[in-house]
């Protein structure tokens, strides 16, 4: 029996141990996707979001017993979970994927109508498993393997990428580029970075219509290309990417920061928009080509993406079996299948997922990191809930890479 029948074989002799969500969840979950969605259509510069991780009440196995809360963190084959911190000080992983980092937002004034959304990390030590605040970086994408990370400085866009060692803390090495950046990914294999260029700070927030709450700018982005970027060599080149809209489709438009990143296969990069297509997919020289076969159904707002395998895809909200749920479609022919979780954010193995979802009080915001497998109702908690209010400060991001 391999590691993923294990931990399928677990969940499923694994209970339930939560009542059902309260009436009329479903559809208020999806006036939230609706929300989020016209949020991104009118450029929302992300949720105001920051981390929490906890890692949350794991039945113990083979015992018979529902909702048993261990007051320390739980191991189980292929799984850490930490039901009592909040937020996480130890790692949290499911299968093939690890909680390397996670971040909160702040906001930043400039001038009366001006400011920045701050993003501050707290990155995962390979050496003691822990969560080390570094407020270093405005930027940062973890390599497979979770020694390294890439990391952009303050004051977007910047002329430079830099290799973190995750262990030391310390920058291995500094990659000039000759356009600046403002975003940057790791391909599946980790050899190659893709770093999105931009002529001014993507996550900059203006006041609109004089009110006193931020936006980021409407149907405006300052993206100009990217850089494909040999982590070995430092060699680099960089394409430019028109944006949109204009003469040619005028309801064409991208997000203020609307980064690329690569395809599973490390052959092309794509970036997401919030009109139709949705996605759009890119050759190196930044040439538009039609989209490769396992990532044709990809939704761009669901972070878990394509399977390891390229078998499957993540999808939206569904809420149809269960009061929170997502589709996961096949890669070949698009069909849906239905399985736990609010939402997707990444792939443990070929038939599992971590995602945020609800707990039995039925509060659309009150979510926590769980691990779902297709075809099981059952959840596996690996985190406890971030506050369930929504764009509280203190709510955290995960940044997920592969162990």
């Amino acid at each position: 029996m391999n590691v993923d029948e294990l931990v399928r074989d677990a969940l499923r002799d694994q209970a339930d141990g939560q009542p059902p969500a309260a009436p009329g969840f479903a559809d208020r979950v999806l006036a939230v996707r609706r929300r989020r969605r016209s949020r991104r259509l009118a450029s929302a510069a992300a949720a105001v979001a920051a981390v929490v991780a906890v890692a949350v009440a794991v039945p113990v196995l083979d015992s018979g017993k529902q909702d048993v809360r261990p007051s320390g963190g739980v191991e189980q084959t292929g799984i850490t979970a930490h039901p009592d911190q909040s937020p996480p000080r130890d790692l949290i992983a499911a299968g093939r994927v690890a909680l390397a980092a996670y971040f909160t937002r702040s906001i930043v004034e400039q001038s009366a109508d001006r400011a920045v959304s701050k993003r501050t990390y707290w990155l995962l030590n390979p050496r003691t498993n822990t969560y080390v605040k570094d407020d270093r970086w405005s930027y940062v994408a973890v390599a497979p393997g979770m020694t390294t990370a890439a990391v952009l400085e303050r004051d977007l866009p910047v002329p430079r990428v830099g290799l973190l060692d995750l262990a030391s803390g310390q920058v291995k090495r500094w990659i000039p580029v000759d356009r600046p950046v403002a975003g940057v990914e790791f391909s599946a294999d980790g050899t190659k970075l893709v770093a999105t260029t931009y002529s001014k700070n993507p996550d900059r927030l203006v006041k609109i219509d004089g009110s006193e709450g931020w936006d980021a700018p409407f149907l405006e982005s300052d993206r100009t290309g990217f850089h494909v970027i040999d982590v070995a060599s430092g060699r680099s080149s960089w394409a430019g990417v028109e944006i949109g809209g204009g003469a040619h489709n005028p309801d064409e438009f991208i997000n203020s920061r609307q980064d690329f990143a690569f395809t599973l296969d490390g052959r092309l990069v794509w970036s997401g928009m919030p009109t139709e297509p949705g996605e759009k997919f890119y050759d190196f020289t930044g040439k538009e080509v039609p989209a490769p076969g396992p990532e044709r159904y990809r939704d761009w707002s669901v972070d878990a993406g394509v399977s390891p395998d390229g078998r499957l895809v993540a999808g939206p909200f569904a809420g149809q079996k269960w009061k929170t749920s997502s589709f996961v479609l096949d890669a070949r022919t698009g069909k849906q299948r239905e399985v736990r979780g609010q939402q997707l954010l990444a792939w443990a193995d070929g038939n599992s997922l971590v995602a945020w979802d609800i707990g039995p009080d039925g509060n659309e915001f009150h979510q926590r990191l769980v691990l779902v497998t297709i075809g099981s109702a059952k959840t596996t908690p690996l985190s406890d809930f971030r506050s369930p209010k929504d764009n509280t400060k203190g709510r955290w991001e995960p940044v997920f890479a592969e162990r």
